[in-house]
């Protein structure tokens, strides 16, 4: 572990380590979390996990934005952080070989590949985190059923958490801001869901 006590030697820590993971404060001297995280996104992406002492829904989006993966509001318990970060971790070990080997389509317009983690909107390719790529997934594969906000934060981040449902809809917000607002469909009462919803609730 190395820790920063500023901006600019967090980005120089990043780029000089390359660390498997960050714990990332929103409010920083030198430079905030926000500016870090796009400079340390510029050249590869690294899973960042956003700490604020903001409940600014903004800041949130804006850091979901700029590359985070996972957010937590101050205050907070370091058993919480410690099983955030367990999560992600988990998730990055997980991505070589995982995900059917079969192109997923949406409208048409949006081809997920999960083999690949590469997810192409009128043939180019769409940028998108490591936690917005598997809340996709995790939509797609199961067209049409409606999941829980619950049910997504143990299917895509692997932990339980009453709080966690606003980093779902935050997760969704963004996914929608890259590739349309269409892209997933909000289930009032219930959760999200992708797909024909002709046999489900609307």
């Amino acid at each position: 572990v190395q820790v920063a006590g500023d901006g600019p030697t967090g980005v120089t820590f990043a780029e000089r380590f390359e660390p498997d993971l960050v714990v990332l404060d929103l409010m920083l001297p030198g430079l905030d979390g926000l500016e870090v995280c796009r400079q340390i996104q510029k050249d590869r992406h690294v899973p960042v996990m956003m700490l604020t002492a903001r409940d600014d829904e903004t800041d949130l989006v804006i850091g979901l934005a700029v590359g985070a993966d996972d957010y937590l509001t101050k205050p907070f318990s370091m058993r919480e952080l410690v099983a955030r970060v367990q999560a992600l971790l988990r998730r990055l070990d997980a991505l070589a070989g995982v995900g059917p080997a079969k192109t997923l389509r949406l409208d048409e317009d949006i081809e997920i590949e999960p083999e690949a983690r590469r997810v192409r909107q009128h043939g180019e390719v769409v940028h998108l985190t490591p936690t917005e790529f598997d809340l996709l997934v995790g939509l797609a594969e199961r067209p049409g059923k409606v999941l829980t906000r619950e049910r997504l934060l143990v299917d895509v981040w692997g932990y339980r958490d009453g709080s966690g449902a606003r980093s779902v809809d935050s997760h969704v917000r963004s996914v929608r801001r890259k590739l349309g607002d269409d892209a997933i469909r909000t289930v009032h009462g219930i959760g999200y869901a992708m797909g024909d919803l002709a046999e489900g609730p609307r």
